[in-house]
């Protein structure tokens, strides 16, 4: 690493400008839905960090010891906007100062286990399994640590554990990973939630609130995450709206983009309430068009992944919808001195505020610092000891891996229904209520879905 060339942070020199203007919400709207053609495929530390190590290069260079980490999220398709350039920016934010021991408490300590990270950006929009077996076998990544879409981690947590690499699932949410498809984990980790609880606790909300919910419909998307968010919402509602009926269920394909007849349907049916577990471009693309064609004057919208859009569409998000972050992050974090550091350090050097893909990031980096830490090692076997079981704090609070046997998070949730703030300009969260991980979390041996069907037993809710 010490022959880093030019060091200059200027957007130009980075080659991203259409990225940077993504990062501003002002803009958003001209590059929504675009490819990333100008985003390196694969980026190394010379890309991401000269003006940071020169100015840290007394601690980073210090240390002997590089690890290098692969680091996968979209970053080119309609999904890298809302979720793969925030994930990425994180990423970037978040090892630096790691790597200059710049992190606040309890991170002070640079480096991981001794350490320099060096990271690989790969883009997730692209051939899968070769690119994890290209960074395992040709980069030699000590660790990898991605994957959004819930079809990718299914892809790879199988190909994680063939090869015998660390791999950090950070966001991704179908509970299939672990329940079905690697079912006794040894390298693979997820250190984001289940979607269940986000289903779980979409219906705590609703009930919370005293919503008065007699007839639902979904949007979903038809793919691993689409469907198993909807079973669990429906498998929720039927333990505390056992009366509420189904009006429709639409599953149109990742990636659709145009939802006339979805749209139709629901404007026919006129249910109460919508759950749509849509994310990135499609969710945008659907809340634009419903909008437009007045659905959502009807019948109130659950966003269990909103929180990405709500700064992008603005006031084109219909006021009174219930919106979450996949656990406590984004606008739903918990206030705190790491959190205030995290959205801060973000801010200043993105001019925008991070959104859950960018807490998600910062949380499964932070917690392979906390078990390298812990370890006192980067060492592959000593992470892996070190990651199985682990409780740390990230800026979005507590985070435990008590499920799968110790390869599972899980964390609480909250939800808040949103309020555009037409005098300010501003996208705000009113009504917020957090719920603690073992409201809706299902308990350690038992399948999420065999929870919910059993009428949520050992949820602690108090």
């Amino acid at each position: 690493m010490s022959g880093l060339p030019c060091c200059e942070n200027s957007a130009s020199s980075r080659g991203w400008n259409r990225e940077e203007k993504m990062r501003n919400p002002r803009l958003l709207s001209t590059y929504r839905g675009r490819t990333l053609k100008n985003t390196t495929v694969l980026l190394t530390a010379a890309a991401i960090g000269c003006a940071s190590l020169v100015g840290s290069a007394n601690t980073a260079f210090a240390q002997e010891k590089t690890v290098k980490i692969g680091i996968v999220t979209f970053l080119s398709g309609g999904a890298a906007g809302p979720f793969g350039v925030p994930a990425r920016n994180a990423a970037e934010l978040v090892i630096e100062a790691i790597n200059s021991g710049s992190v606040t408490a309890p991170y002070q300590i640079a480096g991981i286990g001794g350490a320099t990270i060096e990271p690989i950006f790969v883009d997730e929009n692209s051939k899968k399994n070769a690119d994890f077996q290209k960074l395992v076998q040709k980069n030699g990544v000590e660790m990898v640590v991605g994957y959004i879409s819930s079809a990718s981690c299914l892809a790879i947590a199988p190909e994680a554990e063939k090869l015998k690499k660390l791999t950090i699932l950070f966001d991704c949410g179908t509970p299939q990973v672990f329940e079905e498809t690697v079912t006794d984990p040894k390298y693979t980790f997820r250190t984001g939630g289940l979607a269940t609880m986000d289903s779980v606790g979409a219906v705590r909300y609703l009930q919370k609130m005293g919503m008065n919910v007699s007839s639902y419909a979904g949007m979903n998307q038809n793919y691993a995450w689409g469907q198993d968010s909807w079973r669990d919402f429906t498998g929720s509602m039927a333990q505390v709206y056992n009366s509420a009926r189904v009006i429709s269920e639409q599953f149109p394909k990742v990636a659709a983009g145009q939802y006339d007849s979805e749209v139709s349907a629901l404007l026919t049916g006129k249910p109460d309430l919508i759950h749509s577990s849509f994310w990135g471009g499609d969710m945008e693309a659907f809340v634009i068009q419903g909008s437009a064609r007045g659905v959502f004057q009807r019948s109130k919208m659950l966003l269990t992944a909103g929180e990405t859009a709500m700064h992008r569409l603005a006031a084109q998000m219909p006021d009174g919808t219930i919106v979450g972050a996949r656990g406590t992050h984004g606008e739903l974090a918990p206030q705190s001195a790491l959190n205030d550091w995290f959205r801060k350090a973000y801010f200043d050097r993105f001019g925008a505020l991070p959104t859950y893909p960018s807490y998600k990031m910062a949380q499964a980096l932070l917690g392979v610092k906390a078990a390298a830490d812990k370890a006192g090692s980067s060492d592959q076997d000593e992470l892996i000891g070190a990651m199985k079981g682990l409780e740390w704090e990230g800026p979005s609070g507590k985070i435990s891996m008590a499920l799968a046997n110790g390869h599972q998070a899980v964390q609480d949730i909250a939800y808040g229904t949103y309020k555009y703030d037409k005098e300010n300009g501003k996208a705000t969260l009113v009504d917020v209520v957090r719920f603690k991980a073992s409201c809706v979390n299902p308990p350690a041996g038992v399948k999420s879905g065999d929870w919910i069907a059993g009428g949520f037993k050992g949820a602690d809710c108090n």
